[in-house]
């Protein structure tokens, strides 16, 4: 059986007020041609289709366009829903999806009720799928424990939860069908995309890579931006995200997941490079020093950060120069952080958690009833969960 692993497009992202729209729909198709090239037999979207829970009529079209597409090859489509997505919109469309062999799972069900599928494929083999859409500390914590227990008892019970509902979907492998778990969640150990937030409610919702049993051929996430293999009993991957979503993840090489797997043997894993998405370039210097170096590619989004003192008019004589220049940081000379990067005002760097937190305790009240409230809001919001 052939899997084509992927997540993350987050459709409907900007990019400093610039449009990604094209760029979403160009590797969206290459995406359906790596599938019809390997004559995958299951496609599957690990979360975070859209990047809002509100998206714009583009951004639907962008992305139902594109798990069609994905159907056309001759793939059965598998689909959960991630932290920015809305659960209800997805579930929403579901039975036209299902008209077009593209199924979604945007809630946590019972085995028996969706939580696992059946999916026979063209290969003659079948797949069984156990679906862990995003879960929230809110759908797991009772309101008893949010009052009575502190954070870290929050990030324990959660994890072991987590756990229990994995080991449910899992129970019962059958070692005559390919066993695959897709899950949206963050994995204690792996690395960081670079363009998330480092906010300290994603750590909130690590779970520990043992929850993943040993019978599972493979295990497709998504939240992460970054490609990689954890360590774990079974072959457990992040495809990571298609397209460099921000400047933190310029280093990043898009890519989607080709699974080879058959019952009672190792899943073999392939990167496949995405191409259609505009590189991100971060340039410094002096603004002389950067007008004599080597021109960028043209395609390329630049964030620019000036070793100047700050001066009218100085952005723009950088966009004059670097017309695909979409940040501008001015940076007067010694001021950097502490690993030696540019400047940014440390509020910029926080999660808005962190700053209530602090706002509380400067009044004198640092309710944690009050603040676990507020996380619940953002939460329903989707602002709590940069990935």
């Amino acid at each position: 059986m052939r899997i084509l692993h992927t997540a993350d497009w987050h459709v409907g992202r900007a990019l400093r007020g610039r449009s990604r729209a094209s760029e979403h729909v160009a590797a969206l198709a290459e995406i359906a041609n790596v599938a019809r090239e390997h004559q995958v037999d299951l496609a599957i979207v690990a979360g975070d289709v859209f990047d809002t829970s509100a998206p714009t009529a583009e951004s639907e079209e962008i992305v139902y366009r594109g798990l069609l597409s994905l159907a056309e090859t001759g793939a059965h489509v598998v689909v959960i829903a991630g932290n920015h997505d809305h659960p209800r919109r997805l579930a929403a469309v579901r039975p036209l999806l299902d008209l077009g062999r593209v199924t979604v799972q945007s809630m946590l069900a019972r085995p028996n009720e969706g939580g696992v599928i059946e999916v026979p494929t063209r290969s003659g083999e079948s797949a069984r799928i156990a679906l862990l859409p995003f879960l929230s500390q809110r759908a797991i914590i009772t309101a008893d424990m949010l009052m009575r227990a502190d954070a870290a008892d929050h990030v324990q019970a959660y994890a072991e939860r987590y756990g229990n509902i994995m080991s449910s979907l899992c129970a019962g492998l059958d070692e005559r069908v390919v066993n695959i778990v897709v899950a949206h969640a963050t994995i204690v150990g792996a690395r960081m995309g670079g363009g998330e937030r480092e906010a300290h409610t994603i750590f909130e919702y690590a779970v520990p890579a043992r929850i993943f049993p040993a019978g599972v051929h493979y295990a497709a996430l998504g939240h992460i931006h970054r490609a990689q293999r954890i360590d774990a009993a079974c072959p457990v991957w992040y495809s990571g995200a298609p397209l460099q979503l921000d400047f933190g993840e310029a280093g990043n090489e898009g890519c989607v997941l080709v699974i080879e797997a058959e019952g009672g043997v190792p899943a073999k894993v392939e990167r496949v490079p995405i191409t259609a998405g505009r590189p991100l370039r971060t340039l410094r210097g002096t603004l002389d020093a950067l007008t004599r170096r080597e021109p960028e590619p043209d395609d390329a989004f630049l964030r620019v950060i000036l070793d100047e003192q700050p001066r009218a008019g100085l952005a723009e004589d950088v966009r004059a120069l670097f017309r695909n220049a979409v940040d501008v940081t001015v940076v007067p000379p010694g001021q950097v952080d502490d690993r030696g990067e540019a400047w940014t005002p440390d509020a910029m760097r926080r999660s808005p958690t962190d700053l209530f937190t602090e706002y509380l305790t400067a009044r004198g009240s640092p309710d944690p009833a009050v603040i676990d409230l507020f996380r619940d809001l953002l939460e329903e919001s989707g602002a709590s969960h940069p990935t």
